[in-house]
């Protein structure tokens, strides 16, 4: 992510898959301090603190994007394992942290455990690690309380289920609304700009210039989308476009 004058990078990241979804939870720390955090523990808890022994790296904090259970079933585990906070996502999603259990259930996963957060995200907080700074964005559609994590000095995105490379989060989930998660991507992502890198929480990375060229729900040429500017919508092309799933 960002460098020192030593050409050091100031923070390194590893993604570790989890549970069967393959939920990539992101543990991001600094590399003067050693302190970390796990970006949407989603499970499989000896495995992620298996990884933060093998890199020495001591866990300050739990951020999460969003309420389901395979990005949040094991943040209370680490909480407790660890004394760090659970922070994030927005409020409006704090309903699914209390289904983390009946969720896993439907899928076979034993592990989750429901969680109530220290602090809550909103939009234009600012999260630190270790002197790194962090903005936040709100951007439901997939979720109502659904927020993004980002690094501008690093050029790096955590989305959540918001974004894929190809595809975006699925709405047809209670308190979905696909309008809702086109328009946080147009009007919260893309101005963070082109360059910005994102890491998806299922499948490969890409960046956001990348996906405005040629994802079938968000290309600029779909949405109209224009800088500040708007234009009508390609609503054909949305709708034979394929989610993720």
């Amino acid at each position: 992510m960002t460098e020192t004058p030593a050409n050091q990078p100031k923070l390194e990241i590893r993604i570790i898959p989890v549970t069967p979804l393959q939920q990539n939870t992101s543990m991001i720390w600094s590399t003067e301090t050693k302190e970390g955090v796990f970006v949407d523990p989603g499970g499989d808890i000896d495995k992620l603190m298996g990884a933060a022994e093998q890199f020495g790296v001591k866990i300050v904090a739990v951020w999460l994007t969003h309420g389901h259970m395979d990005h949040a079933g094991a943040a209370a585990a680490v909480a407790e394992l660890t004394g760090c906070p659970v922070i994030g996502p927005h409020e409006d999603d704090q309903w699914l942290l209390d289904e983390i259990e009946t969720q896993g259930a439907k899928y076979g996963i034993k592990d989750g455990r429901n969680v109530k957060p220290d602090q809550y995200l909103h939009d234009g907080d600012v999260l630190d690690l270790a002197g790194n700074k962090f903005g936040v964005v709100h951007t439901p559609g997939h979720t109502p309380g659904h927020v993004v994590i980002y690094s501008q000095e690093g050029g790096l995105a955590f989305v959540g289920d918001v974004l894929f490379r190809g595809s975006v989060g699925r709405t047809d989930f209670p308190r979905g609304n696909h309008q809702q998660l086109i328009d946080s991507i147009t009007g919260k992502l893309w101005p963070l700009g082109e360059q910005m890198r994102f890491v998806p929480g299922h499948g490969p990375l890409s960046t956001f210039g990348q996906e405005r060229q040629d994802n079938p729900f968000v290309a600029d040429a779909v949405t109209g989308y224009q800088g500040t500017e708007k234009q009508a919508p390609d609503e054909v092309s949305q709708k034979l476009s394929k989610r993720w799933s």
